[in-house]
């Protein structure tokens, strides 16, 4: 996706990804040995630039280390991991600064079926990094695709490994085109089951897809998104959270002593709804 997914439409987006991911390893691309993982941490880091982009997710694994796990569609090795040494400096700094603690950095880069090799060490003297690779090139994405479409027209449920695998579908090796694939893994989760699952899962592949998608597609799958049950329920989610976001902004504003009709103003909420804030603060 050319723009990308809006703050507020990732942050929902998020949600239902660490939804998805709970409790799960990575053992269905072939990373053994990660810990299980607890919960999806926020991406905000301190020392972001506006002309850099974030990582693009972060677990906290059930032994305590972080695991970033970043999509790559280039084997531009030293490039990409002199980038992943900063994100990791700057976890690094943002877990010290708010838990006093020096947590273990685990990276997993998923590569797209365009990558068929890669390096996944960055050796520069005393300072380096090292990733894991997950190649999707070595996923038939037909034969998962077909096994998963039968399964849900069997009316079967999914095992979390396939749901995971869907979620990834449209970056595997596949003799369709990329949007072919997104929009085909769409349209199977809208026909799983548990209606929680299927925004679980659409939410992984909206993330897995927002930096190899045009613009003009990425318009198109939010469209018919918001014409269907599931994207009404994750357009309900992000209301709410903007409204929260929009409610802390104001808190934070009275906390300034800004007055109460100066935050009304900017944040659009009703004078009767700051005045309430200001007494919760």
């Amino acid at each position: 996706m050319a723009e990308g997914i809006s703050y507020h439409n990732k942050d929902v987006l998020f949600k239902f990804l660490s939804e998805l991911y709970k409790d799960a390893t990575l053992d269905a691309f072939g990373i053994e040995g990660l810990p299980k993982i607890r919960k999806l941490l926020p991406t905000t880091m301190p020392k972001v630039r506006a002309d850099e982009r974030r990582s693009d997710t972060q677990f906290l694994l059930q032994d305590d280390s972080v695991l970033m796990l970043e999509y790559e569609s280039n084997n531009r090795i030293d490039e990409n991991h002199i980038k992943y040494l900063d994100y990791a400096q700057r976890i690094l700094d943002r877990e010290y600064q708010e838990e006093k603690v020096v947590r273990a950095i685990r990276l997993v880069v998923i590569y797209t079926s365009d990558v068929a090799s890669v390096g996944e060490r960055l050796n520069a003297g005393d300072v380096g990094i090292q990733s894991r690779a997950v190649l999707l090139s070595e996923h038939n994405g037909d034969v998962i695709l077909e096994k998963i479409s039968d399964k849900i027209k069997r009316g079967q449920e999914l095992t979390r490994e396939e749901l995971m695998k869907l979620s990834m579908l449209p970056l595997m090796h596949s003799t369709k085109s990329r949007e072919e694939m997104t929009r085909e893994s769409v349209n199977l989760a809208k026909n799983l089951l548990d209606e929680r699952e299927q925004v679980q899962v659409i939410a992984g592949i909206l993330t897995a897809t927002d930096k190899f998608m045009d613009a003009e597609f990425s318009t198109m799958i939010r469209e018919w998104l918001s014409m269907t049950k599931v994207g009404r329920i994750i357009e309900k989610e992000i209301e709410q959270a903007v409204e929260e976001n929009t409610r802390k902004l104001a808190k934070a504003m009275l906390r300034k002593k800004i007055s109460p009709e100066e935050v009304a103003e900017e944040t659009g909420l009703d004078l009767e709804e700051v005045e309430k804030l200001k007494e919760e603060k």
